[in-house]
């Protein structure tokens, strides 16, 4: 199980801090993943970590503003600056195998927390 929290509102270039905390350690092979989705579009990659190598990867209109980290054993945090409204959506973390950036590859999932930007 995992659970998001850190979600709110916030003025464009402002910052927020998500975390997402699993019931139990995250095995050194998981890959840990966050991805959004706002209203009307499809759930889209946003940054994914992998646990053993801390090797990270990011979408490329969130590089540079966001980062992802590990916090403790069971513990992934996305640190989001420099917000924009375009960052607006419900933001979810999830676990998965594959150092991949497709949510199908990914099995387990939050319920997500809402990020929402205001001009």
């Amino acid at each position: 199980q995992l659970v998001e929290s850190g979600g709110g509102s916030v003025q464009a270039g402002g910052s927020l801090r998500l975390s997402c905390a699993a019931s139990g350690r995250i095995y050194s092979s998981s890959v840990m993943g966050w991805f959004r989705q706002a209203p009307g579009k499809e759930r889209e990659f946003v940054a994914l970590i992998r646990w053993n190598t801390g090797r990270t990867l990011y979408a490329d209109s969130v590089k540079g503003r966001f980062t992802v980290a590990k916090d403790s054993y069971n513990t992934v945090t996305l640190q989001l600056n420099a917000l924009d409204p375009e960052d607006t959506a419900i933001y979810y973390c999830a676990r998965g195998s594959q150092y991949s950036t497709s949510p199908s590859e990914y099995f387990s999932w939050g319920q997500g927390t809402q990020v929402t930007v205001a001009s």
